[in-house]
């Protein structure tokens, strides 16, 4: 029996990662379908990956699967035709690619199954979540950010907006997704029968969140298709202007792909313009935080000078006792 988990320390890992001289391409990719046993599938599935040396994060579910991987450029194909002939749901499945990618994106496979590939918090059996708003391409996503009447909202965590967005896009504050579904009821529950855009990073989030306003009367819902990701690929290969500015946010090790050069976000230490996101090296706080490269020299990574004590008191520790044994 083959292993179907991780054995290997992280460290390890990701070291041997940033070794590599082979060119990896950093995919994601979602389907909302029914499976009947996701466990079966999740096992089959890690196989194939660990085989094909894919590292990344997968979420399995009895309504589909989210996928953030890396995948060898050697590989690639072969990954492509595997995927699609894995269940008739996934043949021709939209894969994003990342749109800035050095492929050191992440070190590990972990695949889990969960009673959800996104966290909702929905327990309404009369939801439908396939009744989805319309999906915009790149094109008709500008024709609307033009249009001073529709409404563009930001169906993400408030650190995935404060980096980069649409110009005009409405946050909607709030630390998860599941707060969020039902925050943006409220908050533009009065602009119900206006056009309304939402959109997030890769697609995902946004085919929950427009059933779910569909289904609580939102009446003209629009969706970007694919996300961020795929709206910036077409807009630059039809050569269309960008309305979409600064980073677009990443769940993997390189926090981010720089869509323009606006930088909109600030360093939360000194107020200087930055958008470079760092986890704080206390390993107890590790607090997602922005932080430029001047305050994060002064302050050794970390997000306070409580954090920045607490982290140096084992290497103090470790001095005291090699000086105590000279």
């Amino acid at each position: 029996m083959p292993v179907l988990h991780n054995k290997i320390s992280n460290y390890k890992l990701r070291t041997s990662m940033l070794s590599e001289s082979e060119p990896r391409i950093t995919i994601s990719f979602y389907r909302y379908f029914i499976l009947n046993n996701p466990h079966k599938f999740r096992d089959n599935l890690y196989r194939i990956f660990n085989t094909l040396q894919i590292f990344g994060r997968i979420y399995i579910a009895s309504e589909g699967i989210n996928a953030q991987i890396s995948v060898p450029k050697k590989h690639f194909n072969k990954f492509r035709k595997t995927l699609y002939t894995l269940h008739p749901q996934l043949n021709g499945l939209r894969l994003n690619i990342a749109l800035e990618d050095n492929g050191k994106s992440f070190w590990v496979l972990r695949m889990k199954v969960r009673p959800r590939i996104i966290a909702d918090g929905i327990n309404d059996s009369t939801f439908n979540p396939s009744d989805v708003g319309h999906y915009l391409k790149a094109e008709l996503v500008n024709a609307m950010a033009d249009d001073p009447k529709v409404l563009f909202v930001d169906m993400r965590n408030h650190y995935e907006y404060e980096v980069g967005h649409f110009n005009q896009a409405i946050e909607i504050p709030s630390n998860t997704f599941r707060e969020q579904l039902s925050m943006v009821i409220k908050i533009l529950w009065h602009n119900k029968d206006k056009k309304i855009v939402i959109y997030c990073t890769g697609g995902i989030r946004c085919e929950k969140a427009s059933a779910w306003m569909r289904h609580n009367g939102f009446k003209n819902i629009y969706q970007v298709e694919g996300g961020i990701i795929e709206y910036v690929r077409r807009a630059r290969e039809k050569a269309l202007p960008l309305k979409f500015i600064g980073k677009n946010f990443v769940f993997d090790e390189r926090l981010g792909e720089r869509i323009t050069p606006d930088i909109i976000a600030y360093c939360h230490q000194c107020g200087k313009p930055c958008d470079s996101h760092t986890n704080c090296q206390n390993q107890n706080c590790n607090l997602l935080f922005i932080q430029c490269h001047i305050c994060n020299e002064r302050y050794i990574g970390c997000c306070s000078i409580t954090c920045q004590e607490k982290q140096s008191l084992p290497l103090l520790h470790a001095l005291k006792n090699s000086k105590e044994m000279i």
